[in-house]
């Protein structure tokens, strides 16, 4: 990646970035002319960005004004981000989620997040593209210091743990959910995604607080000065207690990833934190499939009253009708439009299961929504109660509890995939930090760390200091085995269809 104006902007970090423009080194004209720069170099491959912001030169230099008077807002002053293409913004852009069943529409605000990031300082560079990947490939590939993703089940902490990013998820209800195409309202949170648990920090103390348009904020507990002051180095580690719920998770990993993953753990150990083995969630056998991620998991064990994709079925029945009901310059107003829109445009849009190459799933689980028509009846509240029942109380923290020798965090490999679908599932946070590549795919693997409700601060200074225990040895994001390989950059991207 060329510098810029003589700074190196590969993989710097939101402090570096503060120090040049706070020198006058730099502006955040010319940092956000360097980002374009690399997207312009690096997207028609990556495909990471649904559309740039027309108006960033001029929120740059407004904010360069404003640093020229003396006054800067916070650490995210002049940086830029972008956000998921379901996070609405109030501007210039399109907010449609990747459809063009939305295109045209406009949104009545900004969402509560982009408006509290404004209110930061951070310049919107533009939209990422779906379902999260984008957001995890941008900031990979130095497009952008962070983004923000959107979680129902796995799409903040998966597209970070395959990208060697940090990802946070918050407690449901840390981060306000309006002005944000829904999935349920039960599962849905917005976190943030970076190179480290510091830059992610940042963009987590910027975002949360109260809303009155999601009731859910509006319970939230959160300390005084934000979750910045909990970043730790190494030497925390020594202060520490851990758990490996081994049979609930640990046993689904690859014995690559346990043998790399254990060894971590074995330094996190030698800096003094207590690893608690066979800490298990109770319910695992109720919950965590042998085979892999599975938010229909109850109804392959026969039981649609114990699954979470019950509640996902109604909840988007309804929340979607909610969030198009406030737009305006659009027709689709219902789930029965959507489908409909899709079938009409198959070539484009899909519509159709196996009829279009690009589109094996999607409108299946829209028809499974429509036939609920958002109907909220004893199933569906007895899968509710089950869900966080199993995955809270019976699940995680009873974990945590340990039998009355309480841990600081759970430690899992987030490859095995039904850990992020039990944090889902309970509305509780997770962070996941980059630890090593895949010997047989190549591809970046983390370690997340679990906790209870509200515990973000508690993740960030484990994450922080374990993550300050990985710099320079084979954890850590900054080897550059764990960089982008680029593989296949120069292959013709065409789609084939065989017949």
């Amino acid at each position: 990646m060329p510098l810029c104006n003589g700074f190196k902007l590969e993989e710097a970090s939101i402090d570096e970035l503060q120090e040049v423009m706070s020198s006058g080194r730099l502006t955040a004209v010319q940092i956000v002319s360097c980002y374009v720069q690399r997207i312009q170099q690096t997207d028609k491959y990556l495909r990471a960005i649904m559309e740039l912001n027309p108006d960033l030169f001029d929120i740059a230099a407004s904010l360069d004004y404003e640093r020229k008077q003396g006054h800067v807002r916070g650490p995210l002053h002049g940086i830029p981000f972008l956000v998921k293409d379901n996070i609405a913004t109030k501007d210039k852009m399109e907010t449609t989620a990747g459809s063009w069943a939305l295109l045209g529409s406009i949104v009545p605000r900004d969402a509560f997040v982009v408006h509290k990031l404004r209110e930061a300082g951070a310049i919107l560079m533009g939209h990422a593209t779906m379902t999260s990947s984008g957001s995890g490939v941008a900031v990979t590939a130095n497009m952008v210091p962070f983004t923000l993703g959107t979680e129902t089940d796995g799409s903040i902490t998966s597209p970070a743990d395959r990208n060697a990013l940090v990802g946070v998820k918050p407690t449901i209800g840390l981060t306000s959910r309006d002005g944000t195409i829904p999935e349920s309202h039960n599962l849905d949170t917005i976190g943030c995604l970076a190179k480290t648990v510091r830059d992610a920090t940042y963009c987590l103390d910027a975002i949360y607080g109260p809303d009155i348009r999601d009731n859910y904020t509006l319970a939230q507990e959160t300390p005084i000065n934000g979750y910045t002051p909990f970043l730790s180095t190494a030497v925390a580690l020594k202060n520490a207690t851990f758990g490996i719920p081994w049979l609930s998770f640990w046993q689904y990993a690859s014995p690559f990833q346990q043998s790399h993953l254990l060894n971590f753990i074995s330094l996190i150990q030698e800096a003094g934190a207590t690893i608690v083995n066979n800490t298990e969630l109770p319910s695992r056998s109720r919950i965590v499939p042998s085979y892999g991620w599975d938010w229909d998991y109850g109804i392959v064990r026969g039981y649609p009253n114990e699954s979470e994709y019950t509640v996902v079925k109604v909840d988007f029945y309804n929340d979607i009708a909610r969030y198009l009901s406030e737009l305006n310059n659009t027709d689709t107003r219902s789930l029965e439009d959507i489908v409909r829109y899709n079938i009409e445009n198959v070539g484009s849009e899909g519509g159709i299961p196996t009829l279009h190459p690009a589109f094996e799933s999607g409108q299946d689980s829209f028809l499974a929504s429509l036939a609920t028509k958002g109907i909220m009846d004893e199933t569906y509240w007895q899968a509710l109660s089950f869900v966080r029942r199993t995955s809270r109380e019976d699940g995680i923290d009873a974990a945590l509890y340990n039998k009355g020798n309480v841990l600081d965090a759970l430690l899992v490999p987030f490859d095995v995939s039904q850990a992020c679908s039990v944090a889902a599932q309970a509305g509780y946070p997770m962070i996941t930090i980059p630890a090593g590549v895949d010997q047989a795919s190549g591809m970046p693997f983390g370690m997340a760390l679990m906790g209870t409700a509200w515990s973000e601060g508690s993740l960030v200074r484990w994450a922080s200091s374990s993550e300050d225990l990985a710099k320079g040895t084979q954890f850590g994001r900054e080897s550059e085995w764990m960089r982008p390989k680029w593989w296949g950059y120069r292959r013709r991207n065409v789609p084939v269809e065989n017949i």
